[in-house]
């Protein structure tokens, strides 16, 4: 079993009250594991205010508090595992790990129990992070692209961190002749794009055939008018591309043939951002990029944006490969 060693965050990049990027140096005198873009980590903290499971009046399973007997939220460990949004080489030179984070927040309004200890840090304070000295994972490009000519990653959220790390490597060492990278990620925010500029620099370097297409759910007037950015959740401008109904007007349609909330499914159509793809990203470029006996969908992130991906890749006769722990 894998050692459980206490490394030092050095730094920590707010990008919004909810997005952050941290850097994790390792245990002195024992670096980290050689690993490959795409895999994963298990990082640990001890003060994490602990949660159960319990059954609510509609039968659905729901977290709430764990309160010792003064009715205190009690502390522990909790584990996760997070994909490395840093390339091999970057760790290699200067040592560290980088990670992509999300304040996990429920239904209920209760933070994520590790990701809220994760918040709580700060370099030369609470800097202290355990991680499981493993690095592991095959949803990597020599295990999930072999043969295809294109490959179409879609990063929801903080899922962009293993595309940040693989287009990162390539940049460092090209080694993919012939293949064709475009790369789709959405956030809510300009500011909670990660590695934006750095994605920018990397399609504008043509060190490889790379295409870089950001998106963001909730457009300000700014960002509508700036050619660079796209509109629209990531799912839904993958549907753009290929000729089909948002995922909204799909499930209004569902709703009513099939007898259920119509009112809740057109509400949600009302407030969906139309998807737009950057201006200076034609949609006939696009699409000549992806032909379907050529094309690999590589997904990570929400779920349930996840889910619909797959549901654009199977209508269009693409393989579809996703992170799945």
């Amino acid at each position: 079993m894998a050692e459980i060693k206490t490394g030092t965050v050095v730094a920590w990049k707010q990008l919004s009250p909810v997005l952050a990027l941290f850097r994790l140096m390792p245990e002195k005198g024992s670096p980290f594991p050689r690993y490959k873009p795409g895999q994963y980590m298990a990082l640990r903290r001890e003060s994490c205010r602990l949660t159960r499971r319990v059954v609510g009046q509609d039968g659905r399973p729901q977290f709430v508090p764990n309160l010792d007997e003064s009715g205190r939220q009690k502390v522990g460990p909790v584990t996760h595992s997070y994909s490395i949004s840093s390339a091999p080489f970057e760790t290699e030179q200067v040592g560290h790990l980088e990670f992509y984070l999300v304040l996990e927040i429920d239904s209920e309004g209760h933070p994520g129990r590790l990701t809220e200890s994760l918040f709580r840090i700060r370099p030369e304070g609470d800097d202290q992070l355990e991680y499981v000295n493993r690095i592991v994972g095959e949803f990597t490009l020599d295990k999930r692209t072999v043969g295809f000519r294109n490959v179409l990653l879609v990063g929801t959220g903080t899922g962009l961190a293993p595309f940040a790390s693989m287009m990162n490597q390539l940049h460092q060492e090209p080694a993919q002749d012939g293949v064709r990278f475009t790369l789709l990620h959405a956030n809510r925010t300009r500011e909670e794009l990660g590695y934006h500029e750095e994605l920018e620099a990397i399609e504008a370097s043509r060190g490889f055939d790379f295409l870089y297409v950001p998106s963001v759910s909730r457009p300000a007037a700014r960002d509508l008018e700036d050619p660079t950015l796209g509109a629209g959740r990531a799912n839904n401008v993958l549907r753009h591309i290929f000729g089909m109904p948002l995922k909204e007007e799909e499930d209004v349609r569902q709703a009513e043939a099939e007898g259920g909330d119509v009112a809740a499914a057109r509400g949600s159509l009302e407030r969906a951002v139309r998807p737009a793809l950057p201006r200076r990203v034609p949609l006939a470029r696009l699409r000549e990029r992806l032909e379907p006996a050529q094309t690999v969908i590589l997904t990570c992130g929400n779920p349930l944006l996840m889910a619909d991906i797959k549901r654009v890749a199977d209508a269009n006769s693409l393989r579809f490969e996703k992170e799945d722990w």
